[in-house]
């Protein structure tokens, strides 16, 4: 995949991210700054997921440690075996933010 279809994937993915967080109803703030989210919650703990262009992938920093997702068969699933990205979004957002929630794309 070369760097434009990348790009545009990655910023689909952040612009999921953040309506799945909108529809959950949660109170946390989200900033972007290129493509990086992130997303802050009432404790000022962090989760900042990051497109790294010359990896293809998808980097998180939670409170569960540092996460990378690459695309396999049309979904982002951690490289050491976590799973996909919106379900490890979901625990560590539900974690994070004490409320359980159940992030999806779409």
């Amino acid at each position: 995949m070369s760097d434009e279809p990348f790009l545009e994937l990655v910023e689909r993915t952040l612009l999921a991210i953040e309506d799945a967080l909108d529809a959950a109803g949660l109170e946390v703030e989200t900033s972007r700054s290129g493509h990086v989210l992130q997303i802050e919650f009432d404790d000022g703990s962090r989760i900042v997921i990051n497109g790294q262009e010359a990896m293809r992938e998808l980097w998180v920093a939670a409170r569960a440690g540092g996460f990378h997702f690459r695309r396999e068969a049309g979904q982002w699933m951690d490289s050491r075996g976590a799973g996909e990205l919106f379900a490890c979004l979901s625990r560590w957002v539900s974690a994070q933010g004490g409320e359980a929630v159940r992030l999806s794309a779409r």
